[in-house]
């Protein structure tokens, strides 16, 4: 499955899909980046699996979920841990992730401004903090130089996506408590393939 022919298609933007963009980047594994309009997402919406995006066609056939595929990919190119217990290790981290995202999102979701701004001020002064504060322990614990095992998994490209994706907003003030974690996404950001293909999408 390394050499599959991979089409990812999400709009042009972070989101939900850079998680994915950097594990097949980091790993080398060419893919198509098919960033796609609002406009462009409603004719091609009744293709999808499940009427979300992203989705990825590896050799013709169309997946959907973002984690999971990020998940598939991290297998695939050697990104998830030496053992079971890693995997199951990444697995609890990808899905704390997934819990502060959950967080964030009901910004985007809340069409009311003054709700929206308690949700706000909500993520930046508890939720962040709570989160960030989870993921630096597990660093210190691991060491301080990966969240698992000794060498780059799925997490420590999902902790990069975290600091420098659509979450910075919201994140950015956590990290400066989090020296360790903000280390391991400039030492991500610093990855000459990370580096060359975050700078070509400013």
């Amino acid at each position: 499955m390394a050499d599959s022919k991979v089409k990812l298609t999400y709009f042009n933007f972070n989101g939900r899909a850079e998680i994915i963009r950097l594990v097949l980047t980091f790993a080398g594994k060419a893919f198509e980046d098919n960033r796609v309009s609002q406009e462009e997402w409603q004719k091609i919406k009744p293709t999808s699996p499940f009427g979300q995006l992203p989705f990825v066609e590896i050799d013709g056939e169309v997946f959907g979920q973002s984690l999971a595929i990020a998940q598939y990919f991290a297998r695939v190119h050697n990104l998830y841990g030496k053992t079971n217990l890693d995997g199951l290790r990444i697995d609890q981290i990808s899905q704390l992730i997934e819990d502060y995202i959950q967080q964030v999102v009901k910004v985007f979701h809340e069409s009311d401004e003054a709700k929206k701004a308690e949700i706000v001020t909500k993520v930046k002064t508890e939720e962040a903090p709570k989160y960030i504060g989870y993921l630096e322990k597990i660093l210190e614990k691991n060491g301080g130089e990966h969240l698992v095992g000794n060498s780059y998994t799925l997490v420590d490209l999902a902790a990069y996506d975290l600091g420098t994706g659509f979450l910075k907003t919201y994140t950015e003030d956590a990290l400066e408590k989090a020296p360790l974690l903000r280390a391991l996404i400039e030492k991500v950001g610093s990855n000459e393939k990370i580096r060359t293909y975050t700078e070509s999408h400013k």
